[in-house]
This record gives C-alpha cells, sequence and structure tokens, in this order.
C-alpha cells in the first residue's frame, strides 16, 4: 500500500476541481494508479486535509487554471470526505521538518505510524459531504457547507526553503546523465522525430493509455475537403493533411470520445537560429494548425467539414476493422457504453460517435522538438478562436519532444535524470 499527500497551496479553486472533475494532478511523475492520495490545502497559514481517495488511470484531463505545470495527471476514485483536520498533527512523528518529510513533491510515505495517523483521523472525522471553506465561490456538483470564521484557529507554521539541506530524505537521486542531441529532421527514418515519437509513443505519453486510444501514425491517410472554386476544383493550399490520429475513449461522458489532430514539427539540425526558427513557426507551423481547427469549424462552410467528417470516419472504420485487435478493442468501448446493443448495429455506433467527436470534441496537438510557454500560449489562443457546432472551442495541446543521448548511467533504480545541452 502506497499513500502520497497531494497540496494544492494556498489554492482552493484548484482543491475544489480536483475533486469536481475527479484528478489528481503532480509535478512530477511517480504516483501510480491504485495509490492513496490525501489532499491538502493551505487556509489562514494552516495547511488542512479534508478529501481522501484512490488514484486511477492516467488521464490528460487538466482542469486547473495553471494545469499546464502538472506534468502527471491520474484520476480519482473512491473519493471519501471528513471535516478538514490540520496535518500539523504528522508533527507528533516526523518532527520539526514533518512537512518536507511527508508532503514534498507528493512523495510516497513509508512510515507506517504516518498511515495509520492520517487513516485514524480521517475516520473520526468522517462525513458525506466535500467540506467547504468559508468565502469561496465555486461550484462543484457537490453539497456545500461552509465552514465559519471561528471554527478554525489562526496559527502560522513556517518552514524556511534552506532546511532542504538538513532532511536526509529531501535528496534527489540521479539515474544518470543525458547529453541532449539535435533530431535529423521530421521525416528522416532513423532520427526523424516523427518517426521516433510515434514509435514510442505510449512511453513519452503515458496519459495516453493504449487501452483507451487508438493512434493511427498515417500521414497520408487525412486529407481535409477543402474549399472549391467556382470551376469546382480545390483551391491549392487551402487543403492540409495531419501527420497522426489519436481518437480517445472518455468513457461514459456526454462525449465519449475525442479526436486528435497530430502535427510533427522539427527544427532539426538545419533551423539553428532564432530568426529562422521565428519565421518557420510563424510562416508554416501556426498557419497549418490554423488550417485544422478551421476544417472543423463553423468558419467553414457546414456541407464541407461535414464531407470530411463522413470521409475521415469511414478511413478511420475501414482502419479499425483491418486488425482483429484493434476491432476487439473498439467494440469493448461500444459494449462499455452500450451493453445490450446489437452485434449488427457496433459498427453503426462507432460511426456515430466519431461523427459526434468530429463536430463536437475535437483537439490538434503539435508535438515539437522545442517551444517556449509564450509560444504555447499564443498558438493555444489562436486555435481555441475556432469554435465547433455545440459552441465549444477547438482544444490546443503542445508536447515538446527532445533526443536524449546517454552519458553515463549512475543508478538504475533512481527516478530523476539529468541533461545537459
Amino acid at each position: 500500500m502506497t499513500y502520497r499527500i497531494l497540496h494544492c497551496g494556498k489554492s482552493l479553486e484548484n482543491y475544489y476541481l480536483c475533486i469536481q472533475h475527479q484528478v489528481a494532478g503532480f509535478l512530477s511523475r511517480g504516483a501510480n494508479p491504485g495509490e492513496t492520495v490525501y489532499l491538502a490545502v493551505k487556509v489562514n497559514k494552516k495547511t488542512y486535509c479534508g478529501v481522501k481517495a484512490r488514484l486511477d488511470e492516467i488521464t490528460d484531463l487538466k482542469p486547473w487554471p495553471d494545469g499546464a505545470a502538472y506534468v502527471h495527471c491520474l484520476k480519482l476514485t473512491d473519493i471519501e470526505f471528513c471535516r478538514p483536520f490540520e496535518l500539523k498533527i504528522l508533527s507528533e512523528i516526523g518532527g520539526k521538518y514533518w512537512s518536507l518529510k511527508y508532503m514534498q513533491m507528493a512523495k510516497p510515505i513509508v512510515d507506517e505510524r504516518v498511515w495509520e495517523l492520517l487513516n485514524q483521523t480521517f475516520n473520526n472525522l468522517r462525513q458525506s459531504e466535500l467540506y467547504r471553506f468559508n468565502g469561496v465561490e465555486i461550484s462543484t456538483e457537490q453539497n456545500q457547507h461552509e465552514i465559519e470564521p471561528d471554527e478554525i484557529e489562526v496559527d502560522e507554521i513556517e518552514v524556511e526553503d534552506d532546511v532542504l539541506t538538513e532532511v536526509p530524505d529531501a535528496e534527489i537521486k540521479i539515474m544518470g546523465t543525458f547529453q541532449t542531441v539535435s533530431f535529423l529532421n521530421e521525416t528522416d527514418k532513423i532520427r526523424g522525430l516523427e518517426k521516433l515519437a510515434n514509435k514510442n509513443f505510449y512511453s513519452l505519453f503515458p496519459q495516453y493509455p493504449e487501452s483507451k486510444t487508438l493512434l493511427i501514425p498515417d500521414n497520408r491517410m487525412f486529407i481535409t475537403e477543402g474549399i472549391q472554386s467556382e470551376e469546382q476544383e480545390f483551391i491549392t493550399g487551402i487543403r492540409t493533411i495531419p501527420d497522426a490520429l489519436l481518437i480517445i475513449y472518455r468513457g461514459k461522458t456526454n462525449i465519449p470520445f475525442q479526436i486528435n489532430l497530430i502535427e510533427y514539427e522539427c527544427y532539426g539540425e538545419k533551423k539553428t537560429r532564432t530568426l529562422e526558427k521565428s519565421t518557420y513557426l510563424n510562416g508554416h507551423i501556426i498557419p497549418q494548425l490554423m488550417k485544422f481547427a478551421s476544417s472543423f469549424s463553423v468558419v467553414t462552410d457546414r456541407q464541407i467539414r461535414e464531407r470530411t467528417a463522413k470521409r475521415w470516419t469511414q478511413k478511420i472504420i475501414d482502419y479499425i476493422y483491418d486488425n482483429e485487435a484493434t476491432q476487439r478493442k473498439i467494440t469493448n468501448w461500444i459494449r462499455d457504453l452500450h451493453p445490450d446493443l446489437r452485434e449488427q448495429r457496433v459498427a453503426l455506433e462507432i460511426q456515430e460517435s466519431l461523427l459526434q467527436a468530429f463536430r463536437t470534441s475535437l483537439q490538434v496537438m503539435l508535438v515539437i522538438d522545442e517551444l517556449s510557454a509564450e509560444q504555447k500560449s499564443t498558438i493555444s489562443n489562436v486555435v481555441k478562436a475556432f469554435k465547433l457546432e455545440n459552441g465549444s472551442n477547438i482544444g490546443f495541446i503542445g508536447y515538446v519532444v527532445r533526443l536524449e543521448q546517454k552519458i553515463q548511467m549512475v543508478d538504475g533504480n533512481a527516478e530523476y535524470a539529468l541533461s545537459v545541452q
């Protein structure tokens, strides 16, 4: 059994969003499905816990305003509530630096005495509803109960940053050192970003488990319908082709499928100067992503985008039924949604679900070898300006993938590595 304390800092908004969307976000990897987490938040300079849950499968859902900071997100299940209690009780076991020992980076708690104290305290204060703190107006689906000002005793808890060097188990252990090297380009068969990213997709992106996603890495299969001239010829430069398609199954939700249009881009060895990269980003990458978004947005004639969606849907279905394992996986998704569905209707239901996703749940995904936070924000704003039929914005997510060459391995059991560029 593994226990962790996930601290939301001073953000009650993030604390409540974890509960509302049933998801936990971590600043580093390490947490795994099946582990137990206690959610903590600082109120009036004191740290409280009022929620306990079990970690479920990895997800890409990041509902928090600062969601980009969380590199590892897992769904929450078996959520339980209690009247908030101060986590300072852990100082009975951990002493002066209890917060560093048990909460820093949501590390696993190895001391069984801490497990017992947390469980006993939580169970003694258990209740059926989420305990809400006074003065915070964030809507959730849970019933609300306000904490009155006089229910919390104000007591500041200060821990200096430099005490990290005094706590033995605060050390970060390094598995090895690596040198960052350039991809040759995007398409090279040996050292190309697209080739390596597709081959190692599920290792690179564990938030998209293979059991809940379908990756179609064919960069010539999907061509948008484009816009026709009066002579019924396609206008050059309007039609576009994503490098891959990722279909995500989200379970029993209003929109169970999400379509991701993947674009691989790479500055590689040839585009090394800042001006070259900026010109390529603004002159090629951003316009390309805008074409993806506009093809399924209400800015494009409905008949044109419907033709694209229907043609792509048929290509996806053909791809599914060409492979028995893929067919079984997608059929299991449909059976999960509709247990009593007749066999002959499965293909039709797949078609309807995919068409619904193209109309209401679509995201553009950029995988690139270099992208600043400012550039990512700019692209996100541009893509999200395009709307789907249901009024929602087309989503955007960007990932930076780098090629690392081993310098030296130090400790194969350690969690972290250092790279130099």
